[in-house]
């Protein structure tokens, strides 16, 4: 995969996500956002600092029954509603275009089509730690998959452009596929 291709795939990623979170926002009534505080979570710490994400969602694609994609985020605190900055997301993904994503262990760098986001919205802009500038380890364990949706653990470390790292432990999910989860 090339700078080029694997930058617009990034930037695409980031937006769906950003889109995401401004259709939860517009949600008047909350229907189409489940609130399972038992039963769904996306959390982690980082550096530290634990964190139950909202607005979580697991999304993929694929073809004759398998999983070449796979996106998994949300944002720290619900989308505000009186138009200030989004709080900073988290969020994964996994391409393997050909291929079949299953229960496993995936881990960068090894797993080529993998990354590891955390996203900070500024007013001059955003500020993107990722797994993709440097050999930074992140791991990604899949207990399960399929169109009811995913559970597991993740950990491992992000850094921005400047060398700032994000120590990411303790993540775990449950998930349903492509519903909006808030805690």
């Amino acid at each position: 995969m090339n700078a080029v291709s694997f930058t617009s795939r990034v930037c695409k990623v980031f937006l769906l996500l950003i889109l995401l979170s401004m259709g939860a926002s517009s949600c008047s009534n909350g229907d189409d956002i489940s609130d399972h505080p038992q039963n769904y979570y996306f959390r982690a710490s980082l550096d530290n600092r634990k964190v139950d994400f909202h607005s979580v969602i697991f999304q993929g694609s694929g073809n004759d029954n398998r999983w070449e994609h796979i996106v998994v985020g949300g944002n720290e605190k619900s989308t505000p509603t009186d138009g200030s900055l989004p709080s900073p997301s988290l969020d994964f993904e996994i391409w393997r275009q050909g291929g079949d994503i299953k229960a496993g262990t995936y881990t960068t760098p090894a797993e080529e089509g993998m990354i590891a986001r955390y996203a900070v919205q500024t007013n001059n802009g955003t500020l993107i730690y990722n797994t993709s500038v440097t050999d930074d380890v992140f791991t990604l364990h899949i207990e399960s998959i399929g169109k009811d949706g995913i559970k597991g653990t993740f950990s491992g470390k992000v850094r921005s452009m400047e060398g700032q790292v994000i120590d990411v432990t303790e993540g775990s999910f449950n998930l349903p596929y492509d519903e909006i989860i808030n805690p």
